[in-house]
């Protein structure tokens, strides 16, 4: 089973993307950046969703050491943010982000991302 981290401050945000897609991977889950870092140090994921705005690093300098590693180079970063800005999205772009949802988005929505973005 592929597995997805997904980093959030975000307790309730956390909880419903861990059971939207609990069926389909192994989720885990981390409350903010450093967190979330460490996790991905410690056990490669094959996705990893990322909100921006955190305490103690944000998803943008998140996405730029992940990207740093050699096991991060090439995994699917999905930005899950209420940042709807162009010119943070650019950002994200730049710092090696592989798509960007705002929320809220539906369980379908995130499922169909994951698809088009993830290899089978």
């Amino acid at each position: 089973m592929k597995r997805v981290l997904y980093v959030d401050d975000s307790s309730s945000m956390r909880n419903f993307v861990s059971l939207a897609l609990s069926e389909r991977f192994d989720v885990e889950t981390a409350c903010d950046g450093l967190e979330g870092l460490t996790k991905f140090k410690e056990k490669k994921a094959d996705l990893l969703l990322v909100d921006i705005h955190m305490p103690h690093m944000d998803g943008i300098s998140l996405i730029k050491e992940v990207r740093k590693l050699p096991h991060g180079r090439f995994v699917p970063i999905l930005v899950l943010t209420t940042v709807s800005d162009t010119a943070m999205k650019m950002e994200g772009k730049a710092a090696g982000a592989t798509g960007w949802l705002v929320k809220p988005f539906s369980e379908e929505k995130l499922l169909q991302t994951i698809t088009k973005v993830m290899p089978q």
